[in-house]
């Protein structure tokens, strides 16, 4: 007995021996400008505004986000009049009040270290939020608190959305095709844990293209297959609508467009 208990001790401690730190070193490509635009519509309140965020991509492991400033920052419309976005602080840029005429086609100008970058969007409308319905008995355990905002899609019309629910409990996101649902009334949903009486939660519905649903469809799917893992299999790049008209090779991150939104706030009861 004594021999094989000394056995299982050397076994032991051979492997506690063979024991080596190991350093992941990834690859690192120079950081990517970040380019998050859009003119927005606000249907509810009947204003507008412009405004551009500006970032750079960082490494895996890191988790500050480095914002670009001094850009020149800039939207043409179709008739050439070209407006220049005010600079505030964390790298957005912005012109509240923005003259959007519906009709037109608008193009986003950003220059950055001597690289042009652009893109050309029309105007997408958007039918506005109804009310919410508010279930009580959600969740796995049958307790949890589930709201659903409703609105009704335009018929024989073929309609893109991008759908968001906000609260300091957490923040929700979906893209709708109205291919199964045309002329129909149909729900956005939102459900986080913890979400109790009293709470206020906002809801934005975004009108869309086809191109933007599918961008947002994708990033939001790769966003809900992650666990955020190091070693988990990383999710490949999804190209904007924003070109480098300097140099090609060097594309940008995110996108432009140009959605009216329709707003809606909620008590949660």
């Amino acid at each position: 007995m004594m021999k094989r208990c000394m056995f299982l001790m050397t076994i032991v401690f051979s492997f506690w021996a063979c024991e080596d730190v190991v350093d992941v070193e990834l690859d690192e490509s120079a950081p990517r400008l970040v380019i998050e635009a859009g003119i927005f519509h606000f249907k509810e309140q009947d204003r507008n505004r412009a405004q551009v965020i500006l970032s750079e991509t960082t490494p895996f492991f890191e988790n500050t986000v480095t914002t670009v400033e001094g850009a020149l920052v800039t939207i043409t419309s179709e008739n050439g009049t070209t407006l220049t976005l005010e600079e505030a602080s964390g790298g957005i840029y912005f012109f509240e009040n923005f003259p959007l005429d519906e009709n037109e086609a608008y193009t986003l100008e950003v220059l950055h270290e001597n690289e042009t970058y652009t893109a050309t969007e029309t105007f997408e409308s958007v039918p506005s939020l109804e009310f919410v319905e508010q279930n009580n008995e959600g969740g796995f355990t049958n307790d949890e608190i589930e709201l659903k905002a409703f609105f009704t899609d335009p018929a024989n019309v073929e309609n893109y959305y991008f759908f968001e629910g906000r609260s300091t409990r957490g923040n929700m996101a979906d893209t709708f095709f109205d291919e199964f649902f045309d002329g129909n009334q149909i729900f956005g949903f939102y459900f986080v844990e913890d979400l109790a009486p009293g709470d206020e939660v906002t809801f934005y519905l975004h009108g869309v293209d086809e191109q933007f649903y599918n961008f947002m469809f994708t990033l939001l799917q790769q966003s809900s297959d992650q666990s955020d893992g190091p070693f988990e299999t990383q999710p490949a790049t999804v190209r904007g609508n924003i070109l480098n008209e300097t140099n090609e090779d060097n594309f940008p991150l995110g996108y432009f467009r140009i959605s009216e939104v329709s707003i809606l706030s909620y008590t949660v009861q």
